[in-house]
């Protein structure tokens, strides 16, 4: 009895594996300011959590109090991405890619 019910336990724990590894990882990339004597601004890129990439708002939700703890204010979020517009943003964002 006790292996008929093992192999249903482990099927269910690796399709859930499998699910979890399938989704895409979200990226988002902004712009934020800075003030306090000069103003800075900065370019860059994020990653977010998945909750946050159907929207901008959401994204901004997400990502603006991450920011907000090293004085930074968002702006605007730029757009939602995959893993596969990463490359293409990295020069632009510079010490910014990835860093919030």
């Amino acid at each position: 009895m006790k292996a008929s019910l093992a192999l249903p336990v482990l099927l269910a724990l690796a399709l859930g594996t499998g699910a979890g590894a399938a989704r895409a990882d979200c990226y988002a990339d902004y712009k934020a300011k800075r003030e306090g004597g000069a103003l800075q601004l900065h370019y860059g890129v994020a990653q977010i959590p998945e909750g946050a990439c159907g929207s901008r708002g959401a994204a901004a939700d997400a990502l603006a109090p991450r920011l907000a703890r090293d004085g930074w204010t968002l702006l605007s979020i730029m757009s939602i991405f995959g893993p596969e517009g990463l490359d293409s943003r990295k020069a632009s964002a510079g010490r910014y890619f990835l860093r919030y």
